[in-house]
Protein backbone atom coordinates (compact mmCIF):
# COMPACT_ATOMS: atom_id res chain seq x y z
CA UNK A 1 0.00 0.00 0.00
CA UNK A 2 1.11 3.63 -0.72
CA UNK A 3 1.20 6.19 1.51
CA UNK A 4 1.14 10.00 1.51
CA UNK A 5 2.89 12.10 4.07
CA UNK A 6 3.92 15.33 4.25
CA UNK A 7 7.43 17.29 5.04
CA UNK A 8 8.57 18.56 7.86
CA UNK A 9 7.71 22.28 8.25
CA UNK A 10 9.67 24.53 10.44
CA UNK A 11 9.82 28.02 11.30
CA UNK A 12 13.59 27.56 11.02
CA UNK A 13 15.20 28.39 8.20
CA UNK A 14 18.66 26.58 9.45
CA UNK A 15 20.11 24.72 12.39
CA UNK A 16 19.13 26.29 15.99
CA UNK A 17 21.48 28.96 17.07
CA UNK A 18 21.29 27.72 20.73
CA UNK A 19 22.27 24.13 19.80
CA UNK A 20 25.70 24.60 21.15
CA UNK A 21 24.91 26.49 23.70
CA UNK A 22 22.56 23.33 24.83
CA UNK A 23 24.55 21.17 24.77
CA UNK A 24 27.53 22.83 27.20
CA UNK A 25 24.85 23.47 29.49
CA UNK A 26 23.77 19.46 29.40
CA UNK A 27 27.46 18.81 29.70
CA UNK A 28 27.79 21.11 32.52
CA UNK A 29 24.75 20.67 34.50
CA UNK A 30 24.28 16.85 34.46
CA UNK A 31 20.41 16.22 34.61
CA UNK A 32 19.56 15.58 38.31
CA UNK A 33 15.86 14.86 38.19
CA UNK A 34 14.28 11.83 40.19
CA UNK A 35 13.99 8.99 38.50
CA UNK A 36 9.95 7.90 37.77
CA UNK A 37 9.36 4.59 39.83
CA UNK A 38 7.84 2.61 37.09
CA UNK A 39 10.95 3.18 34.85
CA UNK A 40 13.00 2.19 37.28
CA UNK A 41 10.86 -1.26 37.76
CA UNK A 42 10.62 -1.32 33.93
CA UNK A 43 14.60 -1.34 33.76
CA UNK A 44 15.14 -3.91 36.72
CA UNK A 45 13.42 -6.44 34.60
CA UNK A 46 14.85 -5.60 31.22
CA UNK A 47 18.00 -6.19 32.97
CA UNK A 48 17.00 -9.43 34.42
CA UNK A 49 16.38 -10.56 31.19
CA UNK A 50 19.84 -8.86 29.39
CA UNK A 51 21.72 -10.79 31.79
CA UNK A 52 19.71 -14.11 30.52
CA UNK A 53 21.17 -12.93 27.26
CA UNK A 54 24.83 -14.13 26.46
CA UNK A 55 24.75 -11.88 23.85
CA UNK A 56 26.00 -8.65 22.70
CA UNK A 57 23.17 -5.97 23.48
CA UNK A 58 21.38 -3.15 21.07
CA UNK A 59 19.21 -0.54 21.88
CA UNK A 60 16.29 0.54 20.05
CA UNK A 61 15.52 4.06 21.09
CA UNK A 62 11.87 5.45 20.79
CA UNK A 63 10.45 1.94 18.91
CA UNK A 64 6.91 2.81 18.87
CA UNK A 65 5.17 -0.02 17.98
CA UNK A 66 8.03 -2.21 17.93
CA UNK A 67 8.31 -3.30 14.16
CA UNK A 68 11.85 -2.00 14.03
CA UNK A 69 12.93 -3.92 17.84
CA UNK A 70 11.77 -7.37 15.42
CA UNK A 71 13.27 -6.37 12.43
CA UNK A 72 16.60 -5.94 13.95
CA UNK A 73 16.18 -8.60 16.22
CA UNK A 74 15.80 -11.36 12.89
CA UNK A 75 18.63 -9.05 10.94
CA UNK A 76 21.14 -9.51 14.23
CA UNK A 77 20.39 -13.11 15.64
CA UNK A 78 23.06 -13.06 17.55
CA UNK A 79 22.71 -9.97 19.39
CA UNK A 80 19.94 -9.35 22.06
CA UNK A 81 17.92 -6.43 21.24
CA UNK A 82 15.98 -4.33 23.72
CA UNK A 83 13.23 -1.44 22.22
CA UNK A 84 12.13 1.07 24.70
CA UNK A 85 8.70 2.99 24.20
CA UNK A 86 6.73 5.34 26.80
CA UNK A 87 3.25 4.57 25.14
CA UNK A 88 1.65 1.39 26.34
CA UNK A 89 -0.72 1.95 23.50
CA UNK A 90 2.31 1.74 20.81
CA UNK A 91 3.86 -1.70 22.59
CA UNK A 92 0.54 -3.12 23.12
CA UNK A 93 -0.02 -3.72 19.12
CA UNK A 94 -0.21 -6.82 17.82
CA UNK A 95 2.32 -7.22 15.74
CA UNK A 96 2.87 -10.89 16.15
CA UNK A 97 5.23 -12.95 18.65
CA UNK A 98 8.63 -10.84 19.72
CA UNK A 99 11.76 -13.64 18.32
CA UNK A 100 13.59 -15.17 21.08
CA UNK A 101 16.16 -12.40 21.24
CA UNK A 102 13.81 -9.56 21.50
CA UNK A 103 12.27 -7.50 24.45
CA UNK A 104 9.62 -4.47 24.72
CA UNK A 105 9.99 -2.13 28.12
CA UNK A 106 7.45 0.71 28.09
CA UNK A 107 9.71 3.32 29.78
CA UNK A 108 10.53 6.88 29.57
CA UNK A 109 13.79 7.06 27.77
CA UNK A 110 15.37 9.60 29.69
CA UNK A 111 15.09 7.54 32.68
CA UNK A 112 16.16 4.51 31.07
CA UNK A 113 19.31 5.73 29.63
CA UNK A 114 20.59 7.33 32.71
CA UNK A 115 20.08 3.90 34.52
CA UNK A 116 21.54 2.43 31.58
CA UNK A 117 24.57 4.08 31.95
CA UNK A 118 24.39 3.72 36.03
CA UNK A 119 24.34 -0.21 35.01
CA UNK A 120 27.31 0.16 33.13
CA UNK A 121 25.27 -0.77 30.15
CA UNK A 122 27.41 -0.86 27.03
CA UNK A 123 25.43 -1.04 23.95
CA UNK A 124 27.17 -2.23 21.03
CA UNK A 125 24.38 -0.89 18.67
CA UNK A 126 21.98 1.95 19.63
CA UNK A 127 19.27 3.52 17.72
CA UNK A 128 17.04 6.53 17.08
CA UNK A 129 14.64 5.78 14.49
CA UNK A 130 12.73 8.63 13.34
CA UNK A 131 12.34 10.62 17.10
CA UNK A 132 9.96 13.15 16.85
CA UNK A 133 11.12 16.11 15.12
CA UNK A 134 9.41 18.48 17.64
CA UNK A 135 9.94 20.91 14.15
CA UNK A 136 9.05 24.53 16.08
CA UNK A 137 12.07 26.37 16.70
CA UNK A 138 10.61 26.99 20.25
CA UNK A 139 10.71 23.09 20.91
CA UNK A 140 14.65 22.55 20.88
CA UNK A 141 14.93 21.40 24.31
CA UNK A 142 12.72 18.81 23.25
CA UNK A 143 14.87 17.20 20.10
CA UNK A 144 17.24 14.87 22.04
CA UNK A 145 20.07 16.58 21.07
CA UNK A 146 18.82 19.64 22.94
CA UNK A 147 17.80 17.92 26.06
CA UNK A 148 19.65 17.82 29.14
CA UNK A 149 20.03 13.36 28.41
CA UNK A 150 22.13 14.04 25.20
CA UNK A 151 25.67 13.29 27.03
CA UNK A 152 23.90 10.68 28.57
CA UNK A 153 23.18 9.14 25.33
CA UNK A 154 26.37 9.62 24.31
CA UNK A 155 27.95 7.99 27.06
CA UNK A 156 26.60 4.72 26.58
CA UNK A 157 28.64 4.68 23.34
CA UNK A 158 28.77 1.75 20.78
CA UNK A 159 27.36 2.48 16.98
CA UNK A 160 24.85 5.08 17.43
CA UNK A 161 22.52 5.62 14.36
CA UNK A 162 20.04 8.37 13.89
CA UNK A 163 17.09 8.35 11.01
CA UNK A 164 15.32 11.47 10.07
CA UNK A 165 13.40 12.64 7.26
CA UNK A 166 14.30 16.15 8.57
CA UNK A 167 17.51 17.57 7.06
CA UNK A 168 17.67 19.88 10.21
CA UNK A 169 17.30 17.71 12.56
CA UNK A 170 20.37 15.45 11.15
CA UNK A 171 22.35 18.39 11.09
CA UNK A 172 22.06 19.86 14.62
CA UNK A 173 22.79 16.49 16.20
CA UNK A 174 25.87 15.78 14.48
CA UNK A 175 26.43 19.64 15.41
CA UNK A 176 25.84 18.27 19.06
CA UNK A 177 27.83 15.26 18.47
CA UNK A 178 30.82 17.04 18.03
CA UNK A 179 30.21 19.41 20.67
CA UNK A 180 30.43 15.99 23.23
CA UNK A 181 33.02 14.02 21.64
CA UNK A 182 35.11 16.40 19.11
CA UNK A 183 34.21 13.82 16.67
CA UNK A 184 32.54 14.44 13.01
CA UNK A 185 29.35 12.05 13.13
CA UNK A 186 29.06 10.39 9.27
CA UNK A 187 25.89 11.73 7.57
CA UNK A 188 24.57 10.52 4.56
CA UNK A 189 20.78 9.71 2.82
CA UNK A 190 19.81 6.47 3.34
CA UNK A 191 17.33 4.53 0.69
CA UNK A 192 15.71 1.72 2.10
CA UNK A 193 14.57 -0.14 -1.33
CA UNK A 194 11.55 -1.67 0.19
CA UNK A 195 13.92 -2.84 3.16
CA UNK A 196 12.16 -0.64 5.78
CA UNK A 197 13.11 -1.15 9.60
CA UNK A 198 9.72 1.07 10.83
CA UNK A 199 6.32 2.11 9.51
CA UNK A 200 7.66 5.89 9.19
CA UNK A 201 10.24 4.87 7.12
CA UNK A 202 7.96 2.91 4.56
CA UNK A 203 5.57 6.11 4.86
CA UNK A 204 8.25 8.83 4.25
CA UNK A 205 10.18 7.12 1.45
CA UNK A 206 6.79 5.67 -0.26
CA UNK A 207 5.63 9.72 -0.12
CA UNK A 208 9.42 10.64 -2.18
CA UNK A 209 10.32 12.52 1.07
CA UNK A 210 14.46 12.15 1.13
CA UNK A 211 15.69 10.01 4.27
CA UNK A 212 18.86 11.06 6.59
CA UNK A 213 20.75 8.51 8.20
CA UNK A 214 23.66 9.81 10.91
CA UNK A 215 26.13 7.24 12.20
CA UNK A 216 29.05 7.32 14.65
CA UNK A 217 30.97 4.71 16.26
CA UNK A 218 31.49 5.92 19.85
CA UNK A 219 33.70 4.86 22.52
CA UNK A 220 32.55 1.65 24.92
CA UNK A 221 32.23 2.91 28.48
Amino acid sequence: MQHTSRSVTSNQPGPHQDVVRRVERALAHPLRKPIADHTRLAFEQAEAWRRQQPAPLIIDAGCGVGLSTRRLAQRFPDHCVIGVDRSADRLGRDHGELPGNALLVRADLVDFWRLAREAQWAPVRHYLLYPNPYPKSSHLKMRWHGHPVFPTLLALGGRLELRSNWDLYVEEFAQAVQVVTGREAAVAQVTPSGDYLTPFEAKYDQSGQALWRLTIDLEQP
